[in-house]
């Protein structure tokens, strides 16, 4: 039951924010996404790590 609430807020915020956000007329240059984008695969893979070590030291 926990997860139907769970995404059920989710995808009330998704509806709610992805309107927002298209009316306002934020733009990201090319070179700007870029240098968000090499951080993206780093910081996924040290939150893996992370999670692999917490999982290891749970029980």
């Amino acid at each position: 039951m926990e997860v139907l609430i769970i995404l059920g807020v989710l995808f009330l915020a998704l509806f709610i924010i992805v309107p927002l956000i298209e009316r306002s007329n934020m733009r990201i240059s090319n070179e700007t996404a870029g240098k968000i984008g090499r951080w993206i695969w780093p910081l996924i893979m040290v939150s893996l790590v992370i999670q692999l070590i917490m999982m290891m030291f749970r029980d």
